[in-house]
């Protein structure tokens, strides 16, 4: 469906003109009317089918030719890496429309507090928020959301996984009852539906594409111990020269360095690494030299996994298996993105083929064995999680490279 057949005003059809958008994709296609229509809605879309565009459009189409100063949207995200994405996305998308907007979250120092305490008291269009650091800043008695008419709440199933639940909570203790409230979320476990029941009127329900990978993503399974991985790693990146965009997963940030000092002395000079132990400018200026290809290879924990908007990238490695089979949807979500292709490799050892079955299991469908080569010594057997004995695969496992390897 094309935008000009949304509702959408000629200002924001000359805006999606002017960022090259053509056709809306089916989450636009839904959402955009109803929420112009004023409905509440509850929506279940993946990363990568443009949901942030699917709320953003038919804001600055209500906010457009708005004078006062007042605060009336409210985007509550789970990561600062997020809030900073979608902000980016609305600066772009306003460009012919007099909107304005505000990030806040936390890891800033004295300025960005003053600066983000400015953008609430003397009043912004749109606040992009993280739940912990909009409440610290609602505790000092200086925001006003008297005038507030919508509430996003983008990324819910991270927000409440991450803890956020009783600071959302209190946040909308605070916010007229009389408003539009909008629920995205990849997932729709029992812990989402309990929160769109407190806080949704009568909503529109839309679900997409739900937890299934993109159709353009070629996933393959490596089993091995953790002491050969590193070497699994070269392995992979050695037969791929020609990528210029990678990112690599781990479910711990004290790994983040681990991984980049044994890339780095494996030669892979361009790789940086991105974590909560980082200053926000620094993960930042991480994150800018990804997106520039200056960074060929970026090293991540899953809180980045959703807050990452690079489009064209080569290749995904899951160092370990994450803790949901969601997350895993996430992290390989990155690649393949608007109907280009992409790989998604992940290293299994022994401990987590449950976490493999579960995996399966959500997506529907047995991933590609590879077998390590034999010079990195023996590798765990496949086995049924909760039997003893080898999993009898009816898939043909397949070897790195064009040969199998040589004995050592």
């Amino acid at each position: 469906m094309k935008f000009n057949e949304l509702g959408l005003n000629d200002q924001i059809l000359e805006a999606i003109d002017h960022m090259g958008f053509e056709e809306a994709t089916p989450i636009q296609e839904f959402a955009i009317p109803e929420i112009i229509a004023n409905q509440d809605l509850l929506a279940c879309a993946q990363t990568g089918t443009g949901k942030t565009a699917a709320f953003i459009l038919p804001i600055l189409h209500k906010l457009t030719g708005k004078e006062d100063s007042s605060i009336n949207t409210l985007i509550l995200v789970p990561t600062r890496e997020l809030a900073v994405q979608i902000e980016q996305e609305i600066q772009g998308l306003s460009y012919f429309v007099s909107v304005g907007s505000a990030t806040i979250y936390g890891g800033g120092d004295g300025a960005k507090w003053e600066e983000q305490k400015s953008a609430l008291v003397e009043g912004t269009d749109i606040i992009v928020a993280t739940p912990g650091k909009l409440l610290s800043h609602m505790m000092q008695g200086y925001v006003d959301f008297s005038q507030l008419e919508h509430l996003i709440l983008d990324e819910a199933d991270k927000m409440l996984d991450m803890g956020f639940s009783d600071d959302i909570e209190r946040i909308i203790s605070h916010l007229p009852k009389k408003r539009q409230t909008l629920l995205f979320s990849a997932t729709m476990p029992t812990k989402i539906k309990n929160l769109a029941s407190k806080i949704l009127i009568h909503p529109k329900e839309i679900a997409l594409s739900i937890s299934k990978p993109a159709a353009g993503v070629i996933q393959h399974v490596i089993l091995c111990f953790d002491e050969q991985k590193n070497k699994v790693l070269d392995f992979i990146l050695k037969e791929r020269t020609n990528y210029d965009s990678i990112i690599i997963f781990t479910s711990a940030k004290s790994k983040v360095h681990e991984i980049v000092y044994a890339l780095r002395k494996a030669g892979y000079k361009n790789t940086q690494g991105v974590s909560s132990n980082l200053e926000q400018e620094e993960r930042e200026e991480v994150l800018r030299g990804f997106r520039s290809k200056r960074t060929r290879i970026l090293v991540a924990t899953d809180v980045m996994s959703r807050g990452i908007d690079i489009k064209e990238i080569n290749l995904v490695i899951n160092y370990d298996a994450p803790r949901d089979a969601e997350d895993y949807v996430h992290r390989i979500g990155r690649t393949a993105r608007a109907n280009t292709k992409g790989e998604a490799y992940t290293l299994i050892n022994p401990k987590d083929m449950p976490k493999l079955a579960r995996i399966e299991r959500l997506i529907e469908m047995e991933i590609q064995r590879v077998e390590i080569p034999e010079e990195f010594g023996a590798a765990p057997e496949w086995v049924v999680p909760g039997n003893s004995g080898p999993k009898n695969n009816r898939q043909k496992k397949r070897h790195f490279g064009k040969k199998k390897p040589k004995p050592i």
